[in-house]
Order: structure tokens, then C-alpha cells, then sequence
């Protein structure tokens, strides 16, 4: 770094470009002369100088990539030593259907699963439930039973590839499905590679797919920490996500803010029911949102690395160089996604593709161009898919690790991020933790605060979004859009119908009652769900069961 003279010049030097320079270059051309701000409306200056990181830890804190606090990335040789996992959301209508579409998927190179289901299946309801009336198998695959869940990765052999469940609120009878048809391709549960979201606070904050109140639903998530722990030491336990919450609304610094306090008090309850910090955190994954705001994006994900590092380290203690790892899978922003001009959607979600692959990302989903208007089309995705390929093999961007390290203005932001995210955290811990700041509505009321404010931004014109509020040109009706067949779901309640009339009911009434009985008490789910998944209870039922002793949330936040 420099000394103290060296800085004061610096600092001249600056002062006399900005009042000589600059301002004789902007009586020439004014148009962009306002104050300009990052996503997150944090000022832009014209330049940066190392006169941004005085006073900082930037020496310490820059460090070495694959070294704490993992700024730089969490493995030494990121990208040149392997690329992040290949991994797009697929799944709609019947299991058969989801089935083909991840076979071509991984003929085209693919390198990871990732299952979107359907809405009744997301909040526990059987296709035939009068709730699941024109949902079955429209937004993600239609999975009642474990019959469903063997159509859907038939052919597929489990302990091949690295499989992704969004799912949150009914994680582990999805979890127990999955381990069931591990079982019966001779695949042991030790030997399965994935991750399940498994991550309810942000439904509460966010989404809305939520079953259970908060108490019973942080039961079952460290249900399966513990479970995991015993029989799955290569399974990702949970998938913290901040994905939903920067789709609601929030800005980038709001993201890192808000999942890594859902992170600190899904710790907080593992350690709280007798689990030792190291032997469950190296197993917790992250799940971010990727925007266009390219350089901002870019330093969120090295500030969110460096905070979650800190911690770990010294809010918990953990001594496992892993359980300090911050590891996470990105997704392009669905809701930068537009109608219009769909076709410049690929150059959206090449963007922010580049964020995430220069922040240093583990896995990778790229959306679709026709995301805002329907399910990707099989072009689509593959088009999708050659995004993030083009990228990894023609770009040159993996070629060294954390390539845009030392620029003044991503220092800067790093720095900024990072700071403004613990101030955040601090405000959350005052208000006793993320369960009461989600009852008071804090975090609601910030997110709904940011996403008025983007909106506004928009409207007024202070915001351009191409093709939208500009540069607008007369289209025709969309073509080529996928359709979902609306037979799917009396085909899904024909089948549903048809397995409850062949199974062995004596058998599923019995496994469903002991799974009553043993949620009265502090016992371990996962092994009576699993029971009741193996016998071809339903996913309803099993839900009905948890529902009838934990009861459901109903949302009242006073704003």
C-alpha cells in the first residue's frame, strides 16, 4: 500500500482532475453529469483510487483465494482446477415428461440437476386435493407419491450426478422420496451428491410456500441436519437463499444481509438441539440471486464470502476450515426477465451469468429468454445452457482466479457491502433474531420498501430497462412458447387414484400413525417419514399428518 505523503498526493492529484479536467469534459457533454448509483443506490464515483480503501483491511482481507476469509473464492484453483456445476431448473406437467427433458439436458452437456415442482407439491397437497385445481404440473413436475419420484429419475443413475431440490416447506418427504429411489437403483444414501433447499424462513420472508409455523418448521430442518450428518456426509443440507428474497425486491446489500441472517439462526437452532457447529456447517450451502448491475454483483458475492467467513469464526467458533466456507449456486434474475423484445433476455442472462462466474460461483442456472412469458422451450434452454458453456470454454474469465481482485472500485464496493450487510444483521440481532424481525415485519417492510422504490425508478425514467420504458418497438404474438398439456392433471389424479387402490393401506395407515405419534414428542422424523415414503403414503397424507399436529401458519404481520 502506499505511505501516508504518497496518499496525500494521491488525493491532489484526484481533487485537481475532478475541478479541471472532469468539469471541462462535462460543459461538453452533460448528459451524464447527474450523480449515478448501483443497484443498491450506492453512489458511483468517476473513479477510484487507492484513496477509497484508506483505512481499510484491504491488504488483510484481499488474501489469497482458497484462504480465509475466502474473499477470493473458497477453493485455491476455482475454475482452473474444475467449472462450477452446469445446473438448469428444469420440470413440468407429469414426471414422465420432466424425465425426458433432464435426459436431453445431460445429453447436452449438463452437469447437474435441478428439480422445480410443481405449486401443490411446493406447500403439501396431493394432485387430487381441491386446493391443487389448475396447478398440477404447471410451474414444476406433479410428485404425489414415490411411484412419481421413480418415473422422474428413471434411467438416471443417482450416484452419477449432483442432483438440486428446490423445495422447502415439505423438504424431508421429498428428501426421504429421493433417498427411496436410491434404494432401489443399489445406490446407499453415504454415496448421493446434492443439495435440498430446505430453506423455510425465506417463505415467511418472501415466497410464501410455507406449511408449518416457524417452530415445527425449523424442527424439521435440523431434522435433516442430524439425519444428513449420520447418513449423508456428501449431502448439502440446506441451500440458504437469497435468490427469493432479491426477486421480491431487495437490493444487492439487503440479499447478503437477510440470507445470511436466516443462515446465522438455522446455526443457531442445529447448536441449540445438541449439534457441534463443525459437524453440520461444512454441509450448509447459499443460493444466490445474480442481476445486471455486473460489477456490484460481482463484489456481493466476494463480500458475502468474507462476512459469512467472520461469522462462522467469530460469532460461533467453528475451527473446520469448511464449516468457514461460504459455497453457493447462482440464478440468473427472473425478474429482470421481460415480455418484451424477449430475445434481449439473452444478453440479460449473459450478464449476469459473468457476475456470478467472476464472484466466484459453485453452480450455475441460467434462465431462459422466454421465461416471462412461459416454461422454457426446449431451444430455450438450450440456448440457456450454451450461455454458460460459451462463457466457461471461450471467454477466457476462468483462466485465473478472481480476475477483477485489486480494482479500486470492487474493493470498494466489496467494503461497502459488507459493511452496510452487518449493519443490517446487527439491527436483526436487536430485534431477537430473524423470527421476530420476520413477526414484526422488519425485514418484509425493507425488501417491500426497495422493490416501491425500483418500480418508481422505472416508471419516472431514472431506471432503463430496454425494450421496456425505452427503445420500444411493435411486436407480434409470441411463437414457439411451450404449453403444458391441461390433461396432465386428471392424467396425475387417474394415476394417484390407481396407487392408492394397489398399495398396501393397512400398511400406510400403520406407518402414518407412528408418524403421528413420535411428532408429539422430540424424535427424529426423517427415518418415520421414510418409513411412510417407502410404503407409498402419499406426500398429502404425509403432510395431513404434520398438519394435524403442527398446525399451519397463518400470515399476520402489522406493517
Amino acid at each position: 500500500m502506499f505511505d501516508k505523503e504518497e496518499m496525500k498526493k494521491i488525493k491532489q492529484l484526484k481533487k485537481e482532475w475532478e475541478n479541471n479536467v472532469v468539469q471541462k469534459t462535462l460543459e461538453r457533454f452533460p448528459e451524464r453529469k447527474d450523480k449515478l448509483v448501483t443497484g443498491s443506490g450506492k453512489e458511483v464515483e468517476r473513479l477510484y483510487t487507492p484513496v477509497n480503501l484508506e483505512g481499510s483491511d484491504y491488504n488483510k482481507e484481499l488474501n489469497f483465494p482458497g484462504q480465509y476469509p475466502y474473499t477470493r473464492g473458497v477453493q485455491p484453483t476455482m475454475y482452473r482446477g474444475r467449472f462450477w456445476t452446469m445446473r438448469q431448473y428444469a420440470g413440468f406437467g407429469t414426471a414422465e415428461e420432466s424425465n425426458k427433458r433432464y435426459k436431453y439436458l445431460l445429453d447436452q452437456g449438463q452437469t447437474g440437476l435441478s428439480v422445480a415442482f410443481d405449486l401443490p407439491t411446493q406447500i403439501g397437497y396431493d394432485s387430487d386435493h381441491t386446493m391443487s385445481l389448475g396447478e398440477v404440473g404447471k410451474v414444476g413436475v406433479a410428485i404425489d407419491s414415490l411411484k412419481d419420484m421413480e418415473m422422474l429419475f428413471n434411467g438416471i443413475p443417482l450416484d452419477k450426478v449432483s442432483t438440486s431440490m428446490t423445495i422447502n416447506a415439505p423438504a424431508t418427504v421429498l428428501l426421504a422420496m429421493y433417498i427411496a429411489v436410491a434404494e432401489k437403483q443399489g445406490i446407499s444414501p453415504d454415496k448421493l451428491n446434492g443439495t435440498i433447499q430446505n430453506d423455510v424462513l425465506k417463505e415467511y420472508i418472501a415466497r410464501g410456500t410455507y406449511i408449518f409455523p416457524p417452530a415445527p418448521s425449523m424442527r424439521l430442518i435440523t431434522n435433516i441436519f442430524k439425519y444428513c450428518f449420520k447418513e449423508m456426509p456428501l449431502w448439502n443440507t440446506i441451500s440458504i437463499s437469497g435468490y427469493h428474497i432479491r426477486e421480491a425486491g431487495s437490493t444487492a446489500i439487503q440479499e447478503v444481509a437477510f440470507t445470511l441472517a436466516d443462515g446465522i439462526a438455522y446455526v443457531d437452532a442445529a447448536i441449540k438441539i445438541g449439534l457441534k457447529v463443525d459437524d453440520f456447517a461444512p454441509r450448509l450451502s447459499f443460493f444466490f440471486n445474480a442481476h445486471n448491475d455486473l460489477l456490484e454483483e460481482v463484489a456481493k458475492f466476494r463480500a458475502a464470502r468474507r462476512l459469512w467467513a467472520k461469522i462462522m469464526k467469530e460469532r460461533f467458533g467453528a475451527k473446520n476450515k469448511k464449516s468457514l466456507m461460504l459455497r453457493f449456486h447462482t440464478q440468473t434474475a427472473g425478474c429482470t426477465l421481460t415480455a418484451q423484445q424477449a430475445d434481449n433476455n439473452i444478453v440479460r442472462v449473459t450478464i449476469q451469468a459473468l457476475a456470478a462466474v467472476l464472484g466466484g460461483t459453485q453452480s450455475l442456472h441460467t434462465n431462459s429468454r422466454d421465461e416471462a412469458l412461459a416454461l422454457p422451450a426446449e431451444d430455450s434452454v438450450r440456448i440457456a445452457l450454451r450461455t454458460q458453456q460459451v462463457l466457461a470454454y471461450e471467454s477466457g474469465v476462468t483462466e485465473t482466479v478472481d480476475p477483477l481482485a485489486g480494482s479500486y472500485y470492487i474493493e470498494t464496493l466489496t467494503n461497502k457491502i459488507e459493511e452496510k450487510a452487518l449493519e443490517y444483521i446487527e439491527r436483526i440481532d436487536k430485534l431477537g433474531g430473524v423470527t421476530q424481525a420476520i413477526e414484526k415485519g422488519f425485514i418484509q417492510q425493507e425488501i417491500q420498501n426497495s422493490a416501491y422504490q425500483y418500480q418508481k425508478d422505472i416508471e419516472e425514467g431514472k431506471r432503463i430497462v430496454v425494450g421496456v420504458n425505452k427503445f420500444k418497438i411493435n411486436e407480434g404474438s409470441p411463437k414457439g412458447l411451450l404449453k403444458v398439456n391441461p390433461e396432465v392433471g386428471r392424467k396425475q389424479i387417474e394415476e394417484l387414484k390407481k396407487l392408492k387402490e394397489e398399495r398396501d393401506n393397512y400398511k400406510v395407515k400403520e406407518n402414518l400413525k407412528s408418524l403421528e405419534k413420535a411428532a408429539k414428542t422430540d424424535a427424529n422424523l426423517m427415518p418415520l417419514i421414510l418409513d411412510c415414503v417407502k410404503s407409498y403414503a402419499t406426500l398429502g397424507e404425509i403432510c395431513d399428518v404434520l398438519r394435524s399436529v403442527f398446525g399451519e401458519y397463518k400470515e399476520s404481520v402489522k406493517l
